[in-house]
């Protein structure tokens, strides 16, 4: 998957999500730790025949997400979970697996960095990140119970991956409250994946109310509730901001640019692209293709979002980049076609046609400013 923006080269990424139906059936994909060396082989042969066109790479595209969806929830592939979970899972272990997938994405990745930094880097000149995704976490109240938990949650989410990123090893909470099902680095490993990036990507897209909430006693373990948190859309009958086309996403611009300061100030001003924003709407096959153009909301989105990162840049965040999700309306991994992220209009019934909608030439003439 490439993603691309204005007067900068591709950005390429190695995995999003689409794990070798062969490795899944010889060893269980991510499961096994027999992924990292296949990772690493895969990673160098892309280096090595593209790495002269190619300068900046991503080894993951949000590990969270495919942990998660795959691992906990089931609900994208390989459909894992535990069965009181989700019904339709037929095996799987939502307590134990995502955080063995995670673990496994890490040390691919890390393992790929290598790679790159040992044998390509100076004689192509490219750089190497990782792409991860994070809601900002709002606390419910003003208590210091909901305060605590809205750090825990955006710690179960962001810093899973950026605290072994930075620091070695996983944030203390998750070892606390996951205990023994989280897998634990060896010296060698936390040294490799301490520091394995040029650049972080970040993907964001909304935010959460989060609640803390009490130990369960009926013994099912699960990634969605180890973190003690409840996480909402709503407080006191009041959305945290307006909804868009898929359920999960509800617009908060506000929170791209809490979560830019909050990693300068917790991971030491990494440089950061935004490497996904965007918003859909639900794509409504009645309306006339003139009035499908017409995208408001998005133009609005963009332009909120861009004054917070703007505000971000301000106090010292170093963020290089900016890529709007989508250049295209496009198939979605759950919805399908749905709803429409892009800032192009692809007419499906019509040899997809494309047709510039407004937000497009908004952004056409916020870039010659």
């Amino acid at each position: 998957m490439s993603k691309q923006h204005a007067g900068v080269e591709p950005f390429v990424t190695l995995f999003h999500w689409d794990s070798p139906q062969a490795l899944e059936q010889q060893y269980g994909g991510f499961l096994s730790q027999h992924i990292v060396e296949d990772f690493r082989d895969y990673a160098n042969i892309c280096f090595r025949e593209f790495g002269d066109r190619v300068k900046n790479w991503i080894t993951f595209n949000e590990p969270w997400s495919f942990s998660i969806a795959g691992y906990a929830s089931g609900i994208l592939a390989p459909g894992r979970c535990s069965s009181w979970e989700n019904s339709g899972c037929s095996m799987g272990d939502s307590g134990r697996e995502p955080y063995t997938v995670s673990h496994n994405q890490l040390l691919a990745h890390a393992a790929a960095v290598q790679v790159y930094r040992d044998k390509y880097q100076v004689k192509q000149k490219g750089k190497i990140g990782i792409t991860l995704v994070s809601n900002w976490m709002v606390p419910y109240s003003n208590s210091k119970q909901d305060k605590d938990a809205a750090k825990r949650a955006l710690e179960f989410m962001y810093g899973w991956f950026m605290d072994p990123l930075t620091k070695g090893d996983y944030p203390p909470s998750m070892r606390t409250l996951v205990g023994n099902r989280l897998p634990r680095f060896t010296k060698e490993q936390s040294k490799a994946i301490n520091g394995s990036f040029d650049f972080i990507g970040l993907n964001y897209y909304t935010a959460r109310y989060t609640q803390n909430t009490k130990y369960s006693n009926n013994g099912n373990k699960s990634y969605n509730t180890d973190s003690l948190t409840n996480q909402t859309v709503e407080r006191h009958g009041t959305a945290i901001g307006p909804k868009a086309g898929s359920p999960w996403l509800y617009i908060y611009p506000k929170g791209i640019e809490e979560l830019l300061l909050y990693t300068k100030k917790t991971y030491n001003n990494p440089t950061i692209y935004i490497t996904e924003n965007g918003v859909d709407e639900i794509n409504n096959e009645n309306l006339p293709l003139q009035e499908a153009l017409v995208d408001n909301t998005r133009i609005e989105f963009y332009r909120q979002h861009l004054f917070h990162i703007q505000r971000a840049l301000k106090e010292g965040v170093d963020v290089r980049g900016y890529f709007a999700w989508s250049l295209f309306d496009n198939f979605e991994w759950m919805d399908g076609y749905t709803v429409r992220f892009g800032i192009n209009y692809i007419d499906y019934k019509d040899g997809l046609k494309r047709y510039p909608k407004h937000s497009s030439k908004w952004f056409q003439h916020f870039l010659h400013k």
